[in-house]
């Protein structure tokens, strides 16, 4: 049987590129830095699409600006929820 697995993904938006992190759900999830990919959209489905044939849920968050609300509307055209979070 498998075991369900739920991951986290964070952007920090850039116009150029985009600096990704995973954090694992569980109390023993793992959080990792995945590092830079460009800003297009085919990289960034790209990066979907290799996380989501990994976890069986994904989640996105987004930092707020225009660079993250532009990447909040790519990922909502293509039928993926998200979080659009405010500087801390």
């Amino acid at each position: 049987m498998t075991e369900y697995s739920e991951v986290f993904v964070a952007f920090d938006t850039s116009k150029t590129k985009h600096a990704v992190a995973v954090a694992e759900s569980g109390r023993d999830g793992e959080i990792r830095y995945l590092g830079e990919i460009e800003s297009g959209p085919e990289a960034v489905e790209r990066l979907v699409r290799k996380l989501a044939g990994r976890y069986g849920k994904v989640h996105f968050c987004y930092e707020a600006g225009p660079t993250g609300y532009g990447l909040y509307r790519q990922r909502d055209c293509q039928r993926n929820g998200g979080v659009v979070l405010g500087k801390l």
